[in-house]
């Protein structure tokens, strides 16, 4: 399982401890440093039914100074996540991918649920 997340943010440190305290193996990745892949990206869009705004930072600076808020209505899957995959400030943290399922951000009910 791997788990993207950016070390400054309050909700990844959250979701980080709380896979810590059950015991959950996963990988450690910084989001800015080594954003999903595209094939992760696809997974995960997969996992939410086709919704791509789910995958997108909506808060985070980034998202605003592109105007992607405009954008993502005309945004073909390819184009959001060629975008992605090169821009880890854009990706909606904790990012947390496995083989069977997947989570963007942290709602620690969700979470409980499957893990």
């Amino acid at each position: 399982m791997k788990f993207y997340q950016y070390s400054k943010c309050s909700t990844c440190v959250k979701a980080k401890k709380f896979l810590e305290s059950k015991g959950i193996d996963f990988k450690d990745i910084p989001i800015v440093d080594k954003p999903p892949t595209k094939k992760e990206l696809k997974t995960m869009l997969n996992y939410y039914g086709g919704e791509l705004k789910k995958l997108f930072n909506t808060s985070g600076v980034m998202y605003r100074e592109l105007k992607i808020k405009d954008k993502i209505k005309d945004m073909t899957n390819t184009e959001a996540f060629d975008l992605l995959s090169k821009n880890g400030k854009l990706v909606k943290r904790p990012f947390l991918i496995s083989d069977e399922f997947g989570f963007v951000g942290f709602k620690e009910d969700e979470w409980k649920g499957q893990l």
